[in-house]
């Protein structure tokens, strides 16, 4: 595993050095790509925080607490009452003081002397944006960003219970995974993952002021689902981004796979399923996806909403969605419907629509998911939903280089 490891990073250094000339920034301006010893180097030589020179200067860090007010945090460090009046009420437009959150960091900067003369507090809105107040005779606030610097990296994991599980445990973020199933939505049922489902991951993680603040751009991944490899490329083109697999067909799809999260399929497509409550053998049209009450339902496409209504001998609560001249699909045995939600109105895909219940004839808490072509119900687990656009022409070339150079990492990490 080790010689495995030692090759996949060769290899990673080496798609670093090909895809250095490569400015695109998947839509962060503030984003510059830089290797670790010149940013120890910059963070290490220059005492510049927050475009401030505080080399002779005092900085003191600090966290808002529960409860705790601008003055609270101000008073204690000379800032006259005056100041603090003046910040709350003639900076209100480039910020409330009033709506500090407990949490964020904040810094006073000092005269480094026994005075120890405010000079500046800072106010961070996240680990990238802040505000910086002026404390001098003259008080004035501006906004101001840090640099946020993109690092890639890879990561790899084998599902033993569940994929946040295995990228917890292979000391991953496990937002990894939330990233993965927006990916994949449309190609995988991120419900019935199985043991033994694999991942590969080319990433890139974000740091300001050399502490990792979240997640960036996954550029290429490979999920390995029922032994089958599932790649997927970022490729940018015509002005937008999009993933799409080795063969340039983009991994987006007209529908999601499932309307909600489930626990099980507890009953099937059927033309004579034995009903559990009338007794008998007749048509189940369906799939039913057993889930908690409550349990937020989804549309799976854009759509308008054609019916909503309550079926008492049957669907109970129920809302039906055209998705276009072909494709419709009917959400039942629902507990509430979306709040606002109505007959007519357009709806996007993954925009929530209800709750799951047992309304109409159910012997518990599931939803009937019901798909329809033409007029005709067919199999929801059946459904091949039709690609948006592939990659284009002009720019196919472009795009096979970068599978070459992404896939060839992909292909040596190992698990």
């Amino acid at each position: 595993m080790k010689s495995g490891f030692k090759t996949a990073m060769a290899v990673f250094a080496l798609v670093l050095f090909m895809t250095a000339c490569d400015n695109r920034q998947s839509g962060r301006n503030d984003v510059k790509k830089i290797d670790k010893a010149e940013y120890i180097e910059d963070t290490v030589v220059h005492k510049i925080l927050y475009g401030i020179n505080t080399d002779s200067l005092k900085v003191i860090n600090g966290t808002v607490k529960k409860n705790q007010f601008l003055s609270d945090i101000l008073l204690k460090y000379g800032v006259s009452y005056a100041t603090i009046d003046y910040i709350a009420r003639h900076t209100k437009d480039t910020f409330d003081v009033r709506k500090i959150r407990r949490g964020n960091k904040y810094v006073i900067i000092t005269t480094n002397d026994s005075a120890a003369k405010p000079l500046y507090f800072v106010y961070e809105l996240s680990p990238s944006r802040y505000l910086l107040y002026h404390l001098g005779d003259t008080v004035f606030v501006r906004r101001g960003t840090k640099q946020i610097v993109a690092k890639d990296t890879v990561a790899s994991g084998v599902i033993k219970t569940s994929l946040w599980n295995s990228m917890v445990d292979a000391g991953n973020d496990p937002n990894l995974a939330n990233e993965l199933s927006e990916i994949y939505a449309w190609t995988i049922d991120f419900f019935g993952l199985q043991k033994g489902d694999a991942y590969k991951i080319f990433y890139t993680k974000l740091y300001v002021d050399n502490r990792y603040v979240g997640l960036g751009k996954i550029k290429a991944a490979d999920f390995i689902h029922q032994k089958n490899d599932f790649y997927a490329f970022y490729f940018e083109q015509n002005g937008e981004g999009d993933y799409f697999d080795e063969n340039g067909n983009s991994l987006e799809r007209t529908f999601l796979k499932a309307p909600l999260k489930y626990r099980r399929i507890s009953s099937r497509f059927s033309n004579s399923r034995y009903h559990p409550i009338l007794k008998i053998r007749r048509p189940h049209h369906g799939v039913d996806y057993a889930a908690a009450e409550g349990t937020p339902v989804h549309s799976i496409g854009d759509g308008i909403v054609i019916k909503k209504g309550y079926q008492r001998g049957g669907a109970g609560r129920y809302v039906k969605i055209k998705h276009n001249g072909t494709y419709t699909t009917q959400y039942a045995h629902l507990r509430a419907f979306a709040r606002g939600l109505k007959t007519g109105m357009k709806v996007k895909q993954g925009q929530l629509i209800g709750y799951v219940g047992h309304t109409g004839l159910a012997t518990g808490p599931h939803l009937d998911f019901r798909f329809f072509k033409n007029g005709r119900a067919i199999d929801p687990l059946k459904v091949k939903s039709p690609p948006a656009k592939p990659v284009d022409k002009r720019y196919r070339q472009e795009f096979d280089s970068i599978v070459r150079q992404y896939k060839g990492v992909l292909d040596t990490i190992p698990f």
